[in-house]
């Protein structure tokens, strides 16, 4: 769940700069909605870290013994 201005500033690929040109099209965010999920498993507040978010989604996984510590 992270801002449009935050998804932007991490594109390493740049793709969104590619969809604000036109070179990409139903890119979700610049000309396709986004849809956010009615029941999501895990929200992550995307403008935080990447590595406090990872340990967030690392968490998770070994609670729910998807992966082991």
């Amino acid at each position: 769940d992270t801002p449009l201005a935050v998804c932007e500033a991490r594109d390493p690929k740049g793709l969104y700069k590619k969809a604000r040109a036109g070179e990409l099209r139903n890119f979700t965010g610049i000309d396709s909605v986004y849809e956010a999920p009615e029941q999501p498993e895990i929200r992550l507040a995307g403008e935080q870290l990447v590595t406090k978010l990872t340990a967030q989604l690392l968490d998770l996984l070994r609670r729910r013994d998807i992966i082991k510590s």
